[in-house]
């Protein structure tokens, strides 16, 4: 069970990383985490589906995806890893930008896909085990398109909110949709209007799930998303250190702000061994950050966790030196 008191997160009523401190910086309260959105990725368009077959069998196989994704979960947690962002409608299989491809858990009417939702239990089922809390991604730009129209969106949003109550989850925080400021075809999913639907999963869940929504990298949720967000997420796409630390400040001090816990789950910036890096900056201000790699077009079928196919195994340099780094901080 996830849960917030004041600007800290907690895991079954105790404080996430208790009595951690790393560099004279405080680690406790924080949710580390990763995007790992593609755990129940599919691709229901025959043209654009060979584009993501694996290199030694020449098939794309989402169940293989799901179970390699829950066979290295247990990797992730062992170096301090409490929490990944997994979508329903995924992310860019591709890196950045879509093309095509057609990978939703939701059907056109907002109806839910079983198929999904089994992958979906799956990974809900082990990270309860194990104590991670999944940062549940509704949305995504380029998927939205597909649900007819705007109560076909609604009805997405109370069916997956119920189920995700009926099945009695409570390790999961609620990402309405990612970076909401960006090509959403509806405009209940745009910047002026996704409040609608954050007070809509209060609603239905009585406040059992707590509830938030992305901007795009370097951008500053609204003050109306800032006051009824149960936590404020930022992403670092695009930001430097300085622009880390400007962004959490800027949130602590618009006069919407309460103490609730800022958390970056998006930054495709590395550095770990620099001597200031977005990681860094982030836990000097009392932030959590969330690491994003996706793979280059240079780079091996190792390389990256949004790209399709992804490897789920910590076995690139990258990811490599990111949970060494996190093993550090976290003590773990």
């Amino acid at each position: 069970m996830v849960s917030i008191k004041g600007e800290q997160f907690y895991i079954n009523d105790q404080l996430t990383y208790k009595g951690r401190y790393w560099n004279d910086h405080k680690i406790e309260g924080l949710l580390f985490n990763s995007r790992m959105v593609q755990g129940i990725f599919d691709d229901s368009n025959p043209t654009t589906k060979k584009r993501f077959v694996y290199p030694d069998t020449q098939e794309w196989d989402p169940s293989r995806n799901t179970g390699e994704f829950v066979a290295a979960m247990e990797s992730w947690r062992s170096y301090g890893l409490l929490a990944f962002t997994l979508n329903l409608q995924g992310g860019s299989p591709t890196g950045y930008g879509n093309q095509g491809w057609r990978n939703s858990a939701f059907e056109k009417d907002g109806s839910l896909n079983s198929e999904y939702l089994n992958r979906l239990k799956m990974i809900l089922d082990k990270a309860d085990e194990l104590h991670m809390v999944v940062i549940l991604g509704y949305f995504y730009f380029g998927q939205d398109e597909y649900l007819t129209d705007e109560n076909a969106v609604i009805n997405a949003v109370d069916h997956i909110t119920k189920w995700i109550l009926d099945e009695g989850y409570r390790n999961i925080i609620v990402e309405i949709n990612n970076e909401c400021n960006i090509h959403y075809d509806h405009d209940i999913l745009k910047p002026g209007r996704v409040n609608e639907l954050i007070n809509r999963v209060k609603n239905i869940s009585k406040n059992e799930l707590l509830v938030s929504t992305s901007y795009s990298g370097k951008s500053i949720p609204s003050e109306e998303i800032i006051k009824n967000s149960d936590f404020i997420l930022l992403h670092g796409n695009g930001a430097n250190p300085q622009d880390i630390e400007a962004m959490v400040k800027k949130v602590r001090n618009s006069v919407a702000y309460t103490p609730k816990p800022i958390v970056f789950n998006e930054d495709d910036h590395y550095d770990f061994d620099k001597e200031s890096y977005n990681l860094l900056s982030a836990i000097e201000n009392y932030a959590s950050w969330g690491y994003f790699d996706y793979r280059r077009k240079d780079e091996g079928y190792e390389s990256g966790f949004q790209s399709i196919p992804a490897d789920w195994k910590i076995r690139s340099a990258r990811k490599k030196d990111f949970f060494q780094t996190l093993k550090a901080i976290t003590g773990y």
